[in-house]
């Protein structure tokens, strides 16, 4: 015996059922693809976004100890990058913790990522630095990096502005953090980066 041919009432229940499906999805592809410039209010990172990316360029830069950085030394490696300008004051300190506490609450991950410290060669008792922060690049200022300081985002009136900044593996600046940030964001945002990227 066959089945008797679907009522139009039961037609449209069907159409409605399948709207109420499709209908919030389409109207989310419209909102976030076709309407140009909206997206959603909430962000999940705690710093903000470089756009676009900004390349670093390859660069041997001076260590404050001796010798110098291998030219692709911002490749391979998720980057923490502090730069400062003359003496290294309270706040530099403490980002220099708060860099390196970051870090090593990565537990397994914490090779994936590096600490770059960019200062004037009198900014800091150089032994004092090495032992607080052993693991730390510590680059002496010089018109070598001079490429890579105009790459950061500028902040008017602001002679240091005490930000730090993310290198991603490949080599772009993509994210920075004011002075204000808080550790636990910045730890936030790259167990996030580390568990979703292939590479660093």
């Amino acid at each position: 015996m066959n089945a008797a041919p679907p009522t139009s009432r039961q037609r449209r229940q069907a159409v409605a059922v399948a709207l109420m499906f499709f209908a919030p999805l389409g109207l989310a592809f419209y909102l976030y693809y076709g309407h140009g410039t909206w997206r959603p209010g909430g962000r999940v990172n705690a710093g903000d976004l470089i756009e676009p990316p900004r390349p670093v360029p390859a660069l041997a830069l001076p260590l404050m100890s001796s010798g110098a950085t291998d030219p692709k030394f911002l490749t391979g490696k998720w980057t923490l990058l502090y730069v400062q300008h003359g003496r290294c004051d309270d706040e530099c300190l403490k980002h220099l913790y708060d860099t390196r506490q970051v870090r090593l609450a990565l537990d397994r991950e914490m090779n994936r990522v590096q600490r770059v410290f960019i200062a004037d060669g009198d900014c800091c008792d150089l032994e004092k630095l090495r032992a607080a922060h052993p693991d730390l690049i510590a680059v002496r200022a010089s018109a070598a990096d001079e490429p890579l300081r105009s790459l950061l985002p500028s902040r008017p009136g602001a002679v240091n502005s005490h930000r730090i900044y993310l290198v991603d593996p490949l080599g772009n600046l993509m994210m920075s953090y004011a002075a204000d940030s808080r550790p636990k964001g910045m730890l936030e945002d790259l167990k996030r980066l580390l568990r979703l990227s292939s590479v660093g």
